[in-house]
């Protein structure tokens, strides 16, 4: 027999960033607590509004299942002394069982016999077990917590109310002073309190008050009213889905309308006027089929259409202030020089141990310039690179940047634009702040691609050199974001320059300016590693083989070079000559590593004619490898060579007992290997 176990956890209004996971956490945690109990149990369904965490798990067995059990205890010779009889060890492991020596019996397990029990162990009323769902309910984590009366207890926010039902009956357990019952909230204004009487029954009885549970029901329902608005006037809805699921979390009963905005309005930057609407009142923007901007929004209330012409004209009340100030802020910008702001800078503190946002800048344009002569760029870039890096902070300073911080880098290229600033360089002061996040794409101009290096490297450095390192989920200063964003755009734009060799020109830069007490040798170090950790992370989101990730990161060469050779590599890692080609290639940077330094190869010194003819594809090898970057090339180059190799070592004894003879053989196998590591740590690649 089975039943349907019903948990719901009330609260007050969570933040909306937190609902979907922590329904999805409810829900693994209890099926988790299930399965160790031993209690078998259906499907699992979960549900959330800003008020309220639910799952209902079906089929939950009453009781839980039997057990049939064989113990294992001491060998039979500890079991038992030499006269027969049962020794304390065999006492105590019976006992320990719950059975008496007279249980015991003898199984042979690979030549020895060892002591045995059976036991049945009883399955216990899932009734009388869960009332430990208040453990359960206590375990659930958050982003942010708090405490409120007299309780110790730190949750996401005060529990107001908990239904725990199995079956019809009541699991009888307390959290923070809420007594588990039947009674659950309806929608704050429209519903009342009203009883559950089965799980079966749980969401029919609060959409009659006003409360849709199932997240995905409700996020359909907003569609279905964008898209009936959009019909009936003939807009374009666009619909950004992270604004749908911060929307769809914000209320219990959605209901979809419009509201306007005075046309003037539309003479502010769209990027402006659809922040205002976004970020700040979680508005959806309205658009014409060809994408030019309405002057309309939709809004989502939480409640049914009545009276909704006074909800849109409130709405309608609080934006047309919103974008007030943003006109304002807009216009009094345009009257300030970007030399004016670039003086305010000085008085931006950065960091106490790092300096100004001004010096910040001083810096970025020392290492772009760096960087720029590092890859032998135009003059025309230098200067470009230069300029962009020179104001790429300016907007930091303006009102609307102020107001609106999620446009600084937008409302930066459109000031420089406006300001006579070249095209590219505008451009390059937005750019710079991208890949903003993981999904974001890199700077598509090199000069944005310069100055975004430029400045997050500065940072990652200048925290390093004084002791701001992430460690676990502490990252202030989003430094594994910007080291990501720098290997995107390095890789995606194929730079001939390593990163090795831009950390330096940073570290450099950094040190000038007496940031922080270590030395560059340690820093370097630091920063590599912490470079080699994203490295890694990227190639393992483009489905890079851990090993063959292990194989490359040990290159010189750049980090379109090391993603070439990964794909070189995971390409042939299913060719049938492909083990092989590795283990041979393998063979012959171990023994390598036995050579006692650099020294020449002899040719005189050879033995046999296998000798000659790896020496003599050696050579040849040396001659090609040169004249090709291409990854696949050098590869086939390598492969060439398993044959050689193999009738190599069949044939010819590198260990010779004569000295001269041992350091030539170990001086060609290190003359190979030189090449062979400047492909890929081969023997890290894992064959079958």
């Amino acid at each position: 027999m089975s039943k349907d176990l019903l948990l719901e956890i009330g609260l007050e209004e969570m933040p909306a960033r937190f609902v979907t996971q922590s329904m999805k956490q409810l829900g693994e945690k209890v099926s988790a607590y299930l399965t160790e109990l031993n209690i078998e149990f259906g499907e699992v369904h979960t549900f959330s509004t800003p008020r309220r965490l639910a799952v209902i798990v079906k089929n939950v067995s009453e009781a839980q299942a039997d057990i049939d059990e064989e113990a294992k205890g001491p060998a039979k010779k500890i079991a038992q002394t030499e006269d027969g009889e049962w020794s304390k060890a065999a006492i105590g492991f019976a006992k320990g069982q719950g059975m008496t020596t007279d249980d015991i019996y003898f199984k042979e397990i690979k030549g020895v016999e060892y002591a045995h029990v059976k036991k049945f162990i009883k399955g216990q009323e899932t009734a009388a077990l869960l009332s430990g769902l208040e453990q359960v309910i206590l375990s659930l984590t958050f982003g942010k917590n708090m405490r409120w009366g007299s309780s110790d207890i730190r949750y996401v926010r005060p529990i107001k109310w908990v239904v725990a039902l199995f079956g019809q009956n009541v699991i009888p357990f307390s959290v923070a002073d809420a007594q588990a019952g039947t009674e659950t909230a309806g929608h704050r204004f429209l519903g009342e309190r009203v009883g559950i009487q089965e799980a079966s029954a749980y969401v029919d009885t609060l959409k009659q008050q006003f409360v849709v549970v199932d997240p995905t029901e409700r996020r359909n329902m907003i569609l279905a009213g964008l898209k009936q608005l959009e019909q009936k006037n003939n807009w374009t809805i666009p619909v950004d889905e992270s604004l749908l699921e911060e929307v769809n979390n914000l209320v219990e009963y959605p209901t979809a309308l419009s509201g306007s905005f005075n046309e003037e309005f539309l003479e502010l930057p769209e990027e402006v006027l659809i922040t205002s609407m976004k970020e700040h009142q979680r508005y959806f923007p309205v658009k014409k089929a060809d994408g030019t901007l309405l002057p309309h929004f939709i809004t989502i209330r939480n409640g049914n259409s009545h009276a909704i012409d006074k909800v849109s004209r409130g709405n309608e009340k609080v934006l047309r202030a919103r974008l007030a100030d943003a006109d304002f802020f807009y216009k009094e910008d345009q009257k300030t020089p970007i030399a004016d702001s670039l003086q305010k800078l000085e008085k931006i503190v950065y960091h106490e141990k790092i300096g100004t946002l001004s010096e910040k800048v001083t810096r970025i344009r020392r290492i772009t310039a760096n960087m720029a002569e590092l890859m032998n760029e135009t003059n025309e870039i230098k200067s470009l690179a230069d300029r962009a890096a020179e104001i790429c902070k300016f907007d930091l300073v303006t009102q609307m940047v102020y107001e609106f911080p999620e446009l600084q880098g937008i409302m930066g290229e459109k000031y420089a634009r406006q300001k006579g600033e070249k095209e590219e360089v505008a451009v390059a002061v937005n750019e710079h702040y991208m890949p903003r996040s993981a999904d974001d794409s890199v700077p598509s101009t090199k000069t944005g691609a310069l100055v975004s290096i430029a400045d997050k490297l500065d940072t990652i450095t200048a925290c390093f050199a004084v002791g701001i390192i992430p460690t676990g989920s502490q990252d202030p200063y989003a430094l594994r974001r910007q080291a990501a964003g720098i290997v995107q755009i390095m890789m995606e734009h194929n730079w001939n320059v390593t990163h090795s060799a831009l950390i330096s020109a940073a570290i450099e830069e950094v040190l000038a300016d007496n940031i922080g007490d270590k030395d560059a040798k340690a820093l370097q170090a630091e920063i590599s590693s912490f470079f080699a950790l994203r490295i890694k992370h990227i190639l393992q989101e483009k489905g890079i083989r851990y090993d063959i990730i292990e194989a490359v990161l040990t290159k010189t060469g750049t980090l379109s070079d090391m993603e070439e050779t990964a794909a070189v590599l995971m390409n042939h890692k299913e060719d049938t000559d492909f083990k092989e080609t590795m283990e041979a290639l393998s063979r012959v940077v171990n023994i390598s590593k036995k050579a006692d330094g650099g020294r020449d190869v002899n040719p005189a010194l050879f033995e046999n004619d296998q000798e000659t003819a790896l020496y003599n594809e050696y050579v040849k090898l040396q001659n090609e490898w040169e004249k090709t970057n291409a990854a696949e090339d050098r590869y086939q180059l390598l492969a060439v060579l398993k044959p050689a190799i193999e009738r190599y070592f069949d044939n010819t004894m590198v260990m010779a007992e004569e000295e001269a003879v041992k350091q030539n053989r170990l001086a060609v196998m290190q003359h190979l290997a030189c090449i062979i590591l400047d492909f890929a740590e081969v023997p890290a690649v894992l064959v079958k």
